[in-house]
């Protein structure tokens, strides 16, 4: 094994986190978030990792906040849409049963080129959600980015970088939102 491949991974990590983060965009984000109605909520997907990512932003955003959000994340569900409707429509057609106007759309995607996070992304914007955040890597102005209200980019190519930054993003976001000490 490699003695240096650890430590330089989380050298990167680092670097990744410190240049990347972007407290004007956490801001906007916080006050997106404090403006959801009781009546709306937050939506967030993913893809593998990135889904679990949302699970654990859902989970802290519900237990912690007065803010609804909810994921696709029942297996059964997932199933079900992805058979008869095909994967890359799977997050939309969610949207469509579930969503109204004035929700909030948190779309993560590494590549930033998932066809099913563009397609949630387009029908988000048809049913008039108040906006979309999107969270991607690799090339800055990949598809979702474009779509997105508030865009967080990680200038990687690496999955568990990209992944790993995004987590931070997210659940600092949760953190300055429901703590006075920030």
């Amino acid at each position: 094994m490699n003695s240096s491949y650890l430590p330089n991974y989380l050298n990167e990590l680092k670097n990744l986190i410190s240049n990347n983060f972007n407290l004007n965009l956490i801001q906007k984000l916080i006050l997106v978030l404090k403006k959801i109605k009781k009546k709306n909520k937050i939506m967030i997907f993913g893809n593998g990792g990135s889904a679990a990512i949302a699970n654990h932003f859902m989970t802290d955003m519900s237990k912690n906040t007065n803010i609804k959000c909810i994921s696709l994340s029942d297996a059964s569900l997932i199933t079900c849409l992805a058979n008869d409707y095909g994967y890359e429509n799977l997050n939309q057609k969610y949207i469509e049963y579930c969503g109204n106007s004035g929700d909030v759309l948190i779309a993560i995607s590494s590549s930033g080129e998932s066809k099913n996070m563009i397609n949630a992304c387009k029908k988000a914007k048809k049913l008039k959600f108040s906006r979309i955040i999107t969270l991607t890597g690799f090339k800055k102005n990949n598809t979702l980015s474009k779509m997105g209200n508030i865009n967080f980019w990680v200038n990687s190519k690496n999955y568990n970088l990209i992944e790993n930054t995004h987590q931070v993003y997210l659940l600092s976001t949760i953190d300055l939102l429901t703590k006075k000490k920030f």
